[in-house]
């Protein structure tokens, strides 16, 4: 290139988006399967979670260990839990990435009233850095659009 730049290479850069979009799809994956030990690897050390569309508050600084304890003890009364993505989006500048995509979450648990699910519609925001050769989030935002189902699935208000 004339300006001294060197050209990034199409086919590398493909590569780097479909490896940002597996480390994602992997994050999900090992939650719903609880290996919480891959989800933990999905992650970089420092993280800034914004879960505020689900329950208000600021999005906070933490770590992807606090993240995935956080998971293991929510989720661990579901019989299963399901995340599906897709609509991605994905910037790769050197080592870091931004992503989104659109994720629905289905969450099971029989019980006495037959309402046994509640799906979470929304987007979600990463921002990802290469670590050691490999993919990490260092930021999770989602947005949610909506709740549907047993909102109250655990039965801490006769629901479930």
């Amino acid at each position: 290139m004339s300006n001294g730049l060197r050209q990034e290479d199409p086919l590398r850069r493909l590569l780097e988006k479909e490896a940002v979009i597996s480390t994602i799809n992997r994050l999900f994956r090992s939650v719903d399967e609880k290996d919480w030990t891959g989800a933990e690897a999905c992650f970089a050390p420092n993280v800034l979670l914004d879960l505020t569309s689900l329950d208000g508050g600021e999005p906070e600084s933490t770590s992807g260990a606090a993240i995935v304890d956080g998971w293991r003890e929510g989720l661990a009364h579901l019989q299963v839990s399901h995340h599906q993505a897709g609509n991605y989006e994905v910037e790769v500048h050197g080592d870091d990435a931004s992503a989104s995509c659109y994720g629905i979450a289905y969450h099971y648990l029989p019980n006495d009233t037959g309402r046994n699910t509640r799906t979470y519609v929304g987007t979600y925001d990463f921002g990802l850095r290469k670590q050691g050769g490999s993919w990490r989030v260092n930021l999770l935002r989602y947005n949610l659009k909506f709740m549907d189902g047993n909102l109250d699935l655990e039965g801490r208000e006769g629901g479930g």
